[in-house]
């Protein structure tokens, strides 16, 4: 590389007019601290971020000021105050937003395809889908609707309405066969959604089509209503054992429990900001 060439990419990568020097080396300084380095020195917080101790102390103070670090004279340390920085975040956030990294994240782990969905009338509306392979006729993608009762997310999301409310969906859209499996029977239906409800998850096997199962999970609200449902979904003929304590089913509930803790968290920032 010229020099030439080394002056224009430098060019390219300064900051510009706008750049406030200041609040990056703020934010610089609360990097500092982590899991390794709860408690930093003055000392310490300078030469992790490149400062000179005077301009390191400077920004210390401030913030604790702020009440954003404390310190006992020597050492400094985050107080929770900080978490108002990540609940601004999370507050701007959806649920497609938040739910988005933790179904790829499961996905990745099981290789499998994950999805999650919301309850509208009697169907459930995909909000978030990470594919891996097609394993239905009919493409899924954000906004594809399937009737609720052949579903797993959908079971999930039926066991967590009132039983009127309840009643009132199955008689909107009475059970019909979508395939050979498809549970049709009001009562074995009624008998299903219960077993979910009291599991805290469901598992579908070929009853939406043929070839297809799908175990899914409820995730819960700022004020701990179901108010989603996620899914692993995969070949009948060649997917993980679906039982309780399963690596699938665990992993299942984990993430739909992280989720459901960052829609809380996004609850308390929304709350705390008003």
């Amino acid at each position: 590389m010229t020099t030439t060439e080394r002056e224009a990419g430098t060019a390219a990568n300064a900051p510009g007019d706008q750049f406030v020097q200041s609040l990056a080396r703020g934010l610089e300084v609360i990097r500092a601290f982590d899991a390794q380095h709860p408690e930093l020195s003055l000392s310490d917080v300078a030469r992790r971020t490149g400062l000179t101790r005077a301009t390191a102390r400077r920004f210390l103070l401030t913030l604790v000021e702020l009440g954003y670090v404390r310190t006992d004279g020597r050492l400094f340390r985050l107080t929770p105050q900080v978490l108002r920085l990540g609940y601004a975040y999370l507050s701007s956030m959806g649920l497609t937003d938040i739910a988005q990294p933790h179904l790829e994240a499961l996905s990745a782990e099981l290789g499998e395809s994950t999805s999650a969905s919301v309850l509208d009338g009697a169907d459930i509306v995909y909000v978030a889908r990470v594919a891996t392979r097609r394993l239905m006729m009919v493409g899924i993608s954000v906004g594809t609707r399937f009737p609720a009762y052949a579903t797993s997310m959908g079971r999930v999301l039926l066991a967590a309405q009132t039983p009127a409310d309840l009643e009132e969906i199955l008689r909107e859209r009475p059970p019909s066969a979508l395939t050979a499996r498809t549970l049709t029977d009001p009562a074995a239906l009624r008998q299903e959604i219960d077993r979910v409800r009291e599991a805290g998850w469901a598992v579908v096997d070929q009853e939406l089509e043929a070839g297809l199962r799908s175990v899914a999970a409820p995730v819960h609200g700022a004020n701990g209503e179901v108010v989603a449902a996620i899914n692993v979904s995969m070949s009948a003929l060649h997917s993980p054992e679906a039982a309780a304590g399963s690596p699938l089913i665990a992993g299942l509930l984990a993430t739909a429990a992280a989720i459901s803790a960052d829609l809380r968290t996004a609850g308390a920032g929304a709350a705390t900001a008003r």
